[in-house]
């Protein structure tokens, strides 16, 4: 099997170099029994690699179990892993096989390793040294031939030093490590994986499926997807449900993204001023003024809470998105013939642009920039216009 082929077996998407190496990383350990760790962030497909490894393997026709060790309570995880006999805990009416037996001379993943209490790590530790185990209130031994893959979207160094982790049971598991990367690094993918999260939803809601025009990919691209593969799925379903028009506009991924405080994590990540292109200072305008908005909004709101007759003119609560910018300004230069940037100044400019365009209309300028005129009149004021 070669790396196209595996990616046809097992649906994943994508052509990026990172993702590439990690599962030719796969394919060259499948005819080993050298244990894996894989690393990399949530949601950027970590169990993928494991069925990869399994299925090109000389185990794979025996059984491959996946575990999340995060989602197994702390008090029976070591019953699910190696079992338990009876009565060796209130609740244990039957004797029971573990995991680890149950996959002898196959393959277990588990996922979320570092979330094994410190006990569990010992007794893994002890199958990896020697394939041996013991069932929960037993003394007997117990043989077994399993590989074991792990993962985990920590950093485990630290929860080394942290003493949340074994270091021992780290350097034995990473015999062979395999980085996923997160898509903010494989943005050539996000095309591709969209269309295809479109088309699924698309199928299961009886739909036209959706499309991006390139502004709206271009946003997309910029966006830092904390959440990774998992995030722009449940993206792409939002989108399906809710988007009347199949066509996505920019200003359509704008609204949906989430706006997180922390920078990192903002919808647009920019670059510095000066290497700014006309398009990101266009957004970035369009952000400042949905900001000023939203702090209208509520002036407005309390305004109406409050006051009785009070004349306020509607065109306030018209988003600011119902509207497309569609005239940038020309690059301002300094002096010294250098590209300037500011964007408090190609606000300005846009500003000036559409009140010369309109004779000084205030109405039909903010119309044209998809503002109120309250707005206006306060950027006026405030850019001395």
């Amino acid at each position: 099997m070669n790396i196209q082929q595996a990616k046809q077996r097992f649906g994943i998407i994508g052509n990026s170099p990172l993702l590439d190496r990690a599962i030719n990383i796969a394919l060259q350990v499948s005819p080993t029994d050298i244990s894996v760790f894989i690393s990399g962030e949530s949601g950027t497909g970590k169990e993928n690699i494991p069925k990869i490894i399994h299925q090109n393997s000389n185990r794979k026709h025996n059984n491959y179990i996946a575990v999340n060790c995060g989602a197994i309570p702390e008090g029976t995880i070591d019953s699910e892993l190696f079992g338990h006999e009876k009565g060796a805990f209130t609740g244990a009416h039957d004797s029971r096989k573990g995991y680890f037996e149950v996959a002898n001379e196959g393959t277990i993943f588990l996922d979320e390793v570092a979330e094994l209490p410190m006990t569990t790590q010992v007794r893994l530790l002890r199958v990896l040294e020697n394939g041996e185990f013991m069932k929960v209130g037993s003394s007997k031994v117990i043989k077994t031939n399993v590989r074991v893959i792990a993962a985990t979207n920590i950093n485990i160094p630290n929860a080394i030093t942290q003493g949340k982790f074994r270091e021992d049971l780290y350097y034995r598991l990473n015999t062979i490590n395999i980085f996923i990367p997160p898509l903010r690094e494989r943005k050539e993918d996000i095309s591709f994986l969209f269309k295809k999260f479109a088309s699924d939803f698309a199928d299961k809601y009886h739909t036209p499926s959706i499309r991006l025009s390139e502004d709206a990919l271009n946003v997309m691209k910029d966006y830092n997807w904390p959440g990774n593969i998992r995030q722009l799925r449940n993206f792409v379903a939002q989108l399906s449900v809710i988007e009347k028009e199949r066509n996505i506009s920019a200003r359509a991924i704008l609204n949906a993204l989430p706006q997180n405080k922390n920078e990192k994590n903002s919808p647009i990540l920019f670059k510095n001023k000066e290497d700014l292109s006309e398009r990101e200072i266009l957004y970035k305008v369009l952000f400042d003024m949905k900001k000023d908005l939203t702090e209208l909004k509520k002036i407005t709101f309390d305004l109406m809470n409050n006051e009785e007759n009070l004349d306020i003119n509607t065109e306030i609560f018209n988003d600011v998105y119902e509207k497309e910018i569609t005239l940038l300004p020309k690059q301002e230069k300094t002096k010294t013939d250098k590209n300037v940037y500011t964007l408090a100044s190609q606000e300005k400019k846009l500003i000036k642009q559409s009140l010369e365009k309109h004779n000084g209309k205030r109405k039909l300028a903010a119309e044209e920039l998809g503002i109120s005129e309250r707005t206006l009149y306060r950027k006026i004021k405030e850019f001395k216009l």
